[in-house]
């Protein structure tokens, strides 16, 4: 299971690479849920997502050897880009699985960082076969999107720098898709500060995380229909799961509409851009605000990887959310 040591690792291999993003709170928000909520803004990272830790501390970790052979890996778009961005830095190549149907924001970043990007019918073919098939052909490395100690191990110094720089938290909600990102900060959160209680956040369509927790075991579903491209996961990782498990108290669930809401709140109030899946953790939030009431609680905002037309679709109710 991962150990917070990986963690410290992970967060002085990314000093000075991936950015501190800075801890935002808004006055209006807290009066309107009555609690104090502390955001980690995550849509500032590099890329725009927190997935550019997990990226580069998982490509640092390869030998030269195993750099010199390239990456491959497959992703919705965050992961795609943080792992081609990585390559990048470490002047690697790389190869990306991506839906066709992914953003085109995403699609476009991805190449543009130097990859070459596979695409994939993901109602119709398995990424993951597809990344194992690139993955033997090229003797690269594959690089999971969470599935992958590496990858977990980045993803949670999100929640120790959050946890430095706000202090004590009473909760953690942290979006969840594979669970990487869930898993890492609950690893880091636990042992900073042992009584946290630490929540997963996705779309009610989309709950395979919510349904494996309660269950005790591996949940897996049909592709979800929902607005959060980047959580569109069929069921959780084995290696997140174990940690999740262990020291997450729930998964809370949400409907887009209130995904939208949260997005127009932190736009209109904060200045800030969330991509659907990046504003999941505040729509969680707002949505079961009562359970938080009178707490100190952090918040992930994931990331900001969204195109003006689109987000100006959500916003103005012309791309339908039910």
């Amino acid at each position: 299971m991962l150990q917070f040591a990986e963690i410290e690792a992970a967060a002085a291999r990314l000093k000075g690479v991936a950015h501190r993003t800075p801890v935002v709170s808004s006055r209006t928000l807290d009066e309107l849920l009555g609690m104090q909520v502390l955001m980690k803004a995550e849509n500032l990272q590099r890329m725009g997502a927190f997935k550019f830790r997990g990226g580069y501390n998982s490509v640092n970790v390869l030998s030269d050897d195993e750099r010199s052979r390239g990456v491959v890996a497959f992703s919705s778009g965050n992961h795609a880009q943080a792992v081609a961005l990585a390559a990048r830095l470490h002047s690697c190549a790389a190869t990306i699985v991506m839906p066709q149907d992914a953003p085109a924001l995403k699609l476009a970043a991805t190449r543009g960082y130097g990859a070459e990007v596979i695409v994939y019918d993901r109602y119709k073919e398995d990424r993951a076969e597809i990344a194992a098939r690139l993955t033997k052909e090229r003797g690269a490395s594959l690089i999971p999107p969470y599935d992958h100690l590496p990858v977990m191990a980045g993803q949670g110094t999100a929640a120790l720098e959050l946890i430095e720089d706000a202090g004590p938290l009473d909760a953690l909600i942290v979006c969840a898709g594979g669970g990487g990102f869930l898993s890492g900060c609950a690893v880091a959160a636990k042992h900073l500060l042992p009584g946290i209680d630490v929540f997963g956040a996705e779309p009610e369509r989309g709950n395979d995380m919510q349904q494996s927790l309660r269950s005790g075991q591996l949940v897996h579903i049909d592709v979800p229909r929902t607005i959060c491209d980047g959580q569109q996961t069929q069921s959780p990782g084995k290696h997140p799961f174990e940690v999740i498990q262990a020291l997450v108290t729930d998964v809370l669930t949400v409907p887009d509409p209130v995904v939208v809401e949260a997005m127009r709140f932190v736009f209109e109030r904060m200045k800030l851009v969330l991509e659907p899946s990046g504003a999941c953790g505040l729509a969680a939030l707002m949505h079961h605000r009562e359970r938080f009431r009178g707490r100190r609680v952090g918040v992930t905002l994931s990331g900001g990887n969204i195109g003006i037309d689109r987000f100006v679709a959500l916003l103005t109710g012309a791309e339908r959310v039910d």
